[in-house]
């Protein structure tokens, strides 16, 4: 690993420990040559499935999308970063759990959805306003109307879940 502050290609791994929910080794470096420290993080490459969009071409799965997505709707709410990566990474393996080449964008789309009602109900409203493309007031009524059937998200979480939640 090349030292990120004198660019010498010899470095020692000083501390090595698992990260995030154990998909992640977090290591803490020393250059030999300058004796500065830093941090590299090592994860699995996933094989993510490709997405094909509504228009029939297809791209590659890309995280950042993801996130950028779900980080907007979520802008100004009360969600901790924690629970964002955490809801990614479950739709993540929800994919690779597919085993499948090839995924429907509408899949993915619904996927974050189901993330973002159990996290924040407003930032559903708004994620769901854009990908379903509501047109009027009364797309946003009823999709409200459904929302408040359910047990809001603080809820969900003060209650302790009988099966596992991974399979919703």
């Amino acid at each position: 690993m090349r030292c990120p502050y004198c660019g010498s290609q010899d470095t020692k791994v000083i501390d090595s420990r698992l990260s995030g929910d154990g998909d992640q080794v977090r290591r803490r470096r020393q250059c030999t040559v300058c004796a500065e420290r830093f941090t590299t993080y090592e994860t699995a490459e996933l094989n993510l499935p490709r997405v094909v969009k509504r228009d029939g071409s297809r791209v590659p799965f890309d995280g950042r999308k993801l996130r950028s997505g779900m980080q907007r709707a979520l802008e100004k709410r009360p969600v901790g970063t924690e629970d964002v990566d955490a809801a990614i990474h479950r739709i993540q393996r929800k994919l690779l759990a597919r085993g499948d080449s090839e995924v429907e964008a509408g899949y993915i789309g619904e996927l974050v959805m189901a993330e973002l009602r159990k996290l924040d109900q407003v930032a559903y409203v708004r994620f769901a306003s854009v990908y379903r493309k509501f047109e009027d007031v009364n797309a946003f009524r009823e999709e409200i109307d459904r929302l408040e059937q359910q047990p809001t998200p603080e809820l969900r979480r003060q209650q302790i879940p009988l099966l596992d939640d991974d399979d919703d």
